[in-house]
């Protein structure tokens, strides 16, 4: 349910990160949280983005909810086809349902955000 090859942030996203870039989406939880994903609006290419700080928005049937960044760096590919069908999301939040790839300003942070088993401890701490 928790890939291992991901990084982790308390806010419910993940990174993959691959030399200097990361691939961000939210995690199993999050969508699971949410519920039917319906609307999806990212950010623009070239949009920095700051670790901690929401960098879009994702509405469900239930609520609008913002959508933080693990890392900081810049928007260089946002999904289109998540933002055309949304429900991909849900569907795949970890392969075809990811948000944008952000060229890392750094690798600081990224030692900071948790594995897949403290992000698991994590989840079950919220109750």
């Amino acid at each position: 349910m928790y890939p291992d090859d991901l990084k982790y942030h308390p806010e419910h996203t993940w990174a993959r990160i691959e030399g200097d870039t990361a691939t961000v989406g939210i995690t199993y939880y999050a969508q699971d949280q949410l519920g039917e994903i319906v609307y999806l609006e990212l950010p623009e290419v070239g949009t920095e983005v700051k670790a901690g700080e929401p960098f879009c928005e994702i509405e469900s049937v239930k609520s609008v909810s913002d959508v933080y960044s693990p890392v900081n760096g810049e928007v260089v590919e946002t999904n289109s086809e998540a933002v055309e069908a949304p429900e991909i999301i849900n569907e795949d939040c970890y392969g075809k349902g990811w948000l944008i790839k952000v060229k890392l300003a750094d690798h600081s942070g990224v030692e900071e955000l948790m594995d897949a088993e403290a992000y698991e401890k994590h989840i079950s701490e919220q109750g």
